[in-house]
């Protein structure tokens, strides 16, 4: 299927306490999104850190964002793993709660065959009846989808795109060409987010847009107008904010960027660990150069 996203996707974060989530943030950042038009809210991707959450903490956090949101923005809650039932279950507990799509990242750890990513797939996609967008981002799964296998999963009838991670733009644009009139390309990688829009993508999933959602929709709007002298202005412009943001394992530093504008976003929950202060002085440049203040 073609058509579900188009525009900007907010990887969102999630805000932690001591002893769970500080829903009275996630709320103020949900609402940052919406004032600066973004047109869809990932939430539990990678961004989320899910991994270190209990089964009922994402509920909540699925929950709340329903509520909160009131269908004024699209909610695409993150549900794929690496146990394939698990998956299955939480896609059907998403489209109960209230979701208007899917995403699926690739069994991480296992490192599944080709074949096994396609039964996957189907298996997610056979679950529900909403729009599933796989997630391809081989360097933190060690599973990758190749063009030709992502050209299988196409045909899925509910299968909406591919979130791109790979990071390999020959490989982008070979997925791209198979897929082209089936299903969507997409740009989960910010540092490739106009190359990408370039060749045909129909919407990013960002990371950096936590911090600055109008300026990332400004790029994608100006893309697809063809307005590529504008685009690459505000690339530019953008450029070392997104390289600060992977200066350490993505969502470091971005939890941090949030905090420096003024959100209460927390620390990350172990294994990972609080920005390295000489990465934070390269970050509140960054911040700064973007134009916005930073708070502490």
């Amino acid at each position: 299927m073609t058509g579900f996203l188009t525009g900007s996707a907010t990887a969102m974060i999630t805000p932690f306490t001591e002893s769970g989530i500080n829903f009275d943030s996630f709320g103020k950042m949900i609402e940052y999104q919406i004032e600066g038009g973004t047109d869809a809210l990932v939430i539990l991707g990678t961004t989320g850190e899910p991994a270190t959450m209990t089964e009922a903490e994402k509920q909540s956090v699925m929950r709340f964002a329903v509520e909160k949101a009131k269908g004024r923005i699209k909610l695409i809650f993150g549900t794929g793993g690496n146990n394939t039932q698990k998956a299955v279950e939480m896609t059907r507990l998403a489209e109960e709660i209230g979701a208007d799509g899917i995403l699926a990242v690739t069994p991480y750890y296992n490192k599944c065959t080709q074949k096994g990513l396609i039964e996957y797939y189907k298996a997610i996609c056979g679950a529900t009846r909403l729009p599933v967008i796989c997630y391809n981002v081989p360097g933190r799964t060690g599973v990758n989808i190749l063009p030709a296998t992502m050209e299988r999963i196409a045909d899925i009838p509910n299968m909406a795109g591919i979130k791109e991670a790979s990071g390999n733009m020959q490989q982008v644009m070979e997925t791209a060409r198979r897929i082209r009139g089936k299903c969507d390309l997409y740009s989960g990688e910010d540092a490739l987010n106009l190359p990408i829009l370039c060749v045909g993508g129909k919407a990013v999933i960002s990371v950096v847009s936590n911090i600055v959602p109008k300026q990332v929709k400004w790029l994608v709007n100006d893309v697809l107008a063809g307005k590529l002298d504008i685009a690459n202005g505000t690339n530019d412009v953008l450029l070392p904010l997104i390289n600060a943001c992977f200066l350490e394992v993505n969502p470091i530093p971005v939890k941090a960027a949030m905090n420096l504008i003024g959100f209460d976003a927390g620390v990350p929950r172990a294994p990972l660990t609080p920005m390295e202060p000489e990465h934070l002085e390269t970050l509140k440049a960054a911040i700064t150069e973007n134009y916005i203040e930073v708070h502490a």
